[in-house]
């Protein structure tokens, strides 16, 4: 003769099974894990070793001398790179900002200039490659770069140049 018996809901026995189930797989899971350990793909070691190096080999290139503005005085003579000049004139933002702002440096309004100029660089890069050629060999032209180049990085509305 056996107790009287007891009568589970399907929704609680359902309930027990599935939980048992989840129990079963997550402790299969940890099993796994600690049989094969993931493997880290090759590719990636080598991408980031190759980017190490290269980090490493642009630290230690020989870094360019700082341009002069007299290097830009007899263009005919020595023409000068596009890049050079655009970078020179990138190198002048704070006193174009300080300039524009009509205060010094370190100032609230000079710091904002320099920022916001710094964010354009590239864009102004971009217009300034596109719209003139790679070498500049003549007054006329480094002006003309220098004077887009200067209003593009620090634009002043309502001056009229």
């Amino acid at each position: 003769m056996s107790g009287p018996e007891v009568k589970i809901p399907v929704s609680i026995a359902a309930q027990t099974e599935t939980a048992h189930f989840r129990v079963f797989i997550i402790h299969s899971l940890f099993h796994r894990i600690k049989k094969a350990p993931m493997k880290l793909p090759k590719v990636t070691i080598v991408l980031v070793s190759a980017s190490l190096l290269f980090v490493l080999w642009e630290q230690t290139r020989e870094q360019p001398e700082p341009v002069d503005a007299s290097r830009f005085t007899n263009l005919a003579a020595n023409p000068v790179e596009r890049s050079v000049a655009v970078d020179w004139v990138i190198t002048q933002i704070p006193a174009l900002c300080e300039d524009a702002a009509g205060q010094s440096r370190g100032s609230e309004a000079h710091s904002e200039c320099v920022s916001k100029s710094e964010a354009r660089t590239s864009s102004c890069r971009r217009a300034l490659y596109d719209r003139f050629p790679s070498v500049i060999a003549s007054d006329d032209v480094f002006r003309d770069l220098s004077i887009t180049a200067m209003n593009c990085l620090v634009p002043r509305s309502g001056v009229v140049e």
